[in-house]
């Protein structure tokens, strides 16, 4: 299924953010770095969102670049546009202008790729010129923008790279040509670590070795150097590709930091993805959790609980909880993870989304902790999962792993006939004959 552009938006902004966050922690390290710690996915209650660093990061916390990308995404959505003086005071009270204006540039992508390719390449010269006298800073954000707006409309972004090079200046035509031509690589690269080119070229070239997105940021942060902008450029990039769906979720969960300003608070991925919404001219819908009763927690499969929305954020704290429906504000417990699945039949990828809850799960199961999954009515989404579980881990077939679920879980839901599809795709690629199996 296509990926909507819901989802895009939603994975260019939480994406940049999560590629800051993730590569901050080994700025102006050696290449290899990341994944010499990280050799295979962390998907326990300890994961790659490490923190530390040379600033001393929380696990997850973004840096000043997505701060500044925020303080521009605010100004783009209150003015109705790109009102330059009101960014520049912005910035300036909040002392926020320290970094490069690509990286920072994603928001105003977002907010002017809906305008057509001249409104999108003109936004990004004129604001990067309110942070940086060289227009080859300037260039290389039209090159982005273009490069995203094709991405956000479902097109192919580096099949949109000779498109994107026409639009340069001829006077920095050539050089941009040189770092977004398919055979360079990083090790081509001739200006200083953490400058416009290297940093764009950067992101392309790993976008163009292929996998997810969580392959292209591991790429990006193992090139070493200013890992956390490179890392925020690749990460709004490939977010916008793959959308929020291919986002790792314990990724996408621990991204969180403050911005300066009016109404200090915490920002997440939620409040990124609704920031995002409005970036492309959608009204935000407000979190609205409703009254229902509490179900649950109830182990439903060996250590594996199930539960609504009140039921697990009224939960023991010693829980894992995986949570499957949008939430207003995360739980207090310690590991807490979000996914990012609807209940219809407008998932972009159910399969990958199944995929990654499962092995998050599975690590968590072997790291000993008590796992709770559970969505707004404990039914269908909560009861995929469930079901997912017993057909990957326990090989049942797709009838019998419902009828284990429905025996110990009476509030399970079947009407979503796409989860159905999944799990017996799952099914198939586990080895189990499709012949053998009725749809339920």
């Amino acid at each position: 299924m296509t990926v909507h552009r819901s989802h895009r938006v939603a994975g260019a902004l939480v994406g940049s953010a999560v590629g800051d966050a993730l590569g901050a922690p080994f700025g102006f390290g050696p290449p290899g770095a990341f994944s010499a710690r990280f050799p295979r996915p962390a998907r326990g209650v300890r994961t790659e969102m490490c923190g530390g660093g040379p600033l001393g990061w929380a696990p997850g916390e973004f840096t000043g670049d997505t701060r500044t990308a925020l303080l521009v995404a605010g100004s783009l959505v209150e003015r109705g546009g790109l009102d330059e003086a009101d960014v520049v005071d912005r910035l300036r009270a909040r002392h926020a202008a320290g970094t490069g204006s690509l990286v920072r540039t994603t928001p105003a992508a977002v907010r002017f790729a809906r305008e057509g390719r001249e409104a999108t390449v003109d936004a990004a010269r004129r604001l990067s010129a309110l942070t940086s006298a060289d227009p080859s800073a300037g260039e290389g954000c039209a090159v982005l923008h273009e490069l995203l707006r094709v991405a956000l409309d479902g097109g192919d972004p580096l099949a949109a790279v000779p498109s994107a090079l026409a639009a340069v200046a001829p006077a920095h035509r050539r050089r941009a040509a040189a770092v977004l031509d398919p055979g360079w690589t990083p090790a081509d690269a001739t200006g200083p670590d953490g400058a416009v080119w290297p940093t764009l070229g950067s992101a392309v070239w790993a976008l163009r070795q292929g996998g997810g997105f969580e392959a292209v940021l591991r790429r990006v942060v193992d090139l070493g150097g200013h890992t956390g902008t490179g890392a925020a450029v690749a990460g709004g990039l490939a977010g916008a590709v793959h959308g929020m769906a291919g986002i790792p979720m314990r990724w996408s969960s621990a991204v969180h930091g403050r911005v300066p300003g009016p109404g200090d608070r915490v920002w997440r991925s939620a409040d990124l993805q609704e920031l995002a919404a409005a970036l492309d001219g959608r009204p935000g819908v407000p979190y609205e959790r409703g009254v229902i009763p509490r179900l649950g927690p109830r182990e439903v499969v060996p250590g594996i609980w199930a539960g609504n929305l009140d039921g697990a954020r009224t939960s023991a704290a010693d829980f894992a909880v995986l949570s499957l429906c949008r939430l207003g504000e995360p739980f207090p417990h310690e590991v807490h993870r979000q996914a990012h699945l609807a209940d219809d039949e407008h998932n972009a990828d159910v399969d990958a989304v199944l995929a990654d809850v499962l092995d998050d799960l599975a690590a968590l199961r072997a790291d000993g902790r008590r796992v709770l999954v559970h969505c707004h009515g404990g039914a269908s989404r909560t009861g995929l999962v469930l079901r997912g579980w017993l057909v990957r881990e326990e090989g049942l077939g797709v009838e019998e792993a419902t009828a284990r679920v429905a025996g110990r879980w009476e509030h399970l839901g079947l009407w979503n006939e796409s989860f159905t599809a999944a799990l017996h795709r799952l099914a198939t690629r586990c080895g189990q004959d499709p012949s053998t199996r009725t749809t339920v």
